[in-house]
């Protein structure tokens, strides 16, 4: 059994702020843990636009406190996100997120993310050690 409190991640390894200060991200599971998945607490700040498109990994997020809104690039669709909204980003959608207030946002990643990672030029993490090995399996059946 895996326990944590988030007192042990704040201002740990397993805290990490975006290079710009837009948000910050306290992963309370990683790859590490061997669950197949990364689940984080992230803070996005108020007045921020991030751009964001995780090309590499899908992500469900779950907004417990706050405001935005996140705007899907490809169709211009505007969702607003408050509490109690979630959304999945299955098809690797690429966005921008903007908050209003401070949003406390819930985030599941598979396949799961390392520890340090910030987005790149892209707004993407990079791809996960393993993904060709998980792309060969995939293709082998």
């Amino acid at each position: 059994m895996i326990v944590r409190h988030m007192s042990e991640i704040i201002n740990s390894d397993r805290e990490v702020e975006a290079p710009n200060g837009n948000w910050v991200s306290r992963r309370l599971l990683l790859d590490g843990d061997g669950m197949g998945f990364s689940l984080h607490e992230t803070i996005i700040r108020a007045g921020t636009e991030t751009h964001i498109w995780y090309k590499n990994h899908v992500e469900a997020v779950y907004c417990v406190a706050g405001r935005g809104q996140l705007e899907d690039l490809e169709t211009g669709e505007i969702v607003h996100i408050e509490d109690g909204v979630m959304y999945a980003l299955d098809l690797h959608d690429e966005h921008l997120l903007s908050a209003e207030e401070d949003m406390r946002l819930i985030c599941v990643f598979n396949p799961p993310v390392t520890g340090r990672e910030v987005h790149d030029k892209d707004g993407a993490y990079q791809p996960h050690p393993r993904a060709a090995q998980w792309a060969a399996v995939r293709n082998a059946s």
